[in-house]
């Protein structure tokens, strides 16, 4: 079985942890603009910061099998620097039309204040002018009152719901997103948030209908493996394949691939890999490391 994580901060991981997701079947990855673990004080920061989301870090998924997708938005922390936040509004348009960019996100709310609903705004009139679908951020304190506000923010906009990405759900809000049409994604981490034996539950409640399973690893603790270990635990629990297929694989598929940049082939027909090959001048290898090198497709059939 494959699978797709469409929310991880893969910058944060190491070539190890890329090993490790390719070996388990993630075959493609989406990688959410987020905050860094310190505010960024600069715009140019935040420019360099998503060049390398659109360039080197699909690059270096790609040298050990995965495709490499990204969203591009203002978090809502940061969203506190007004000033700070102007600026990143103004470089947004540039990377917003880069290639393999299938959202606006992740954006939303954390301390749920005025700054951070102001530039939610904006960035929803965002998504809509350059037609692509939105990542929510739902906020790790009081998420059940910043879940609902987000969604009613979204509406008072007029996005479709089915344009619209909840994540970081729980027991407590995936009721209310479901019924209201937006898609439901969980993030599943080892001690927090949304455990995998929990998610299990959840889709033998609610059913695999708009459910997305996703790990938001990143720099802290938390697990790139989260997608496939909750669909084998799926599994060993008697969920039916074709619903862990959906909500590790097939909703996320059908939730960013209305971004027209989200295409199975990608995956399913790739490049060999090669890791002779540079970015920038600069390789994914270190001095005296043997290359992968796969071999077409066509020469491995002759074989």
């Amino acid at each position: 079985m494959k699978f797709i994580d469409p929310h991880i901060h893969v910058t944060s991981r190491t070539t190890d942890d890329y090993e490790a997701m390719a070996k388990a079947g993630v075959a493609a990855i989406i990688e959410p603009a987020f905050w860094l673990g310190q505010p960024r004080t600069h715009v140019g920061s935040f420019q360099d910061y998503f060049s390398s989301l659109v360039g080197f870090e699909k690059f270096r998924a790609a040298q050990f099998g995965i495709r490499h997708y990204c969203t591009i938005g203002l978090n809502s922390k940061e969203a506190n620097n007004e000033a700070l936040a102007e600026e990143v509004m103004e470089i947004m348009p540039l990377f917003l039309a880069k290639e393999n960019v299938v959202a606006v996100g992740e954006i939303g709310f954390d301390d749920m204040t005025a700054l951070e609903e102001k530039y939610l705004r904006i960035q929803l009139e965002m998504a809509k002018e350059v037609d692509l679908p939105v990542l929510i951020h739902t906020p790790h304190r009081n998420k059940k009152q910043g879940t609902y506000r987000s969604m009613d923010i979204i509406e008072e906009h007029e996005i479709p719901p089915h344009l619209v990405v909840i994540d970081h759900n729980n027991e407590e809000t995936c009721e209310e997103v479901l019924r209201r049409g937006y898609w439901a994604a969980f993030t599943i981490y080892p001690k927090t948030k949304m455990g995998n034996e929990r998610m299990v539950e959840v889709v033998k409640k609610y059913g695999p209908e708009r459910i997305i399973v996703d790990s938001s690893a990143d720099w802290g603790v938390s697990d790139p493996l989260a997608v496939p270990k909750t669909g084998n635990l799926m599994l060993e629990r008697g969920v039916p394949e074709e619903h862990v297929e959906l909500t590790c694989y097939k909703n996320a598929l059908a939730a960013y691939g209305q971004s027209g940049q989200f295409e199975e082939s990608d995956w399913l027909t790739p490049e060999p890999i090669d890791q002779r090959t540079l970015f920038e001048g600069n390789s994914v290898l270190r001095g005296g490391q043997d290359p992968r090198v796969d071999k077409p497709e066509d020469d491995r059939i002759i074989q």
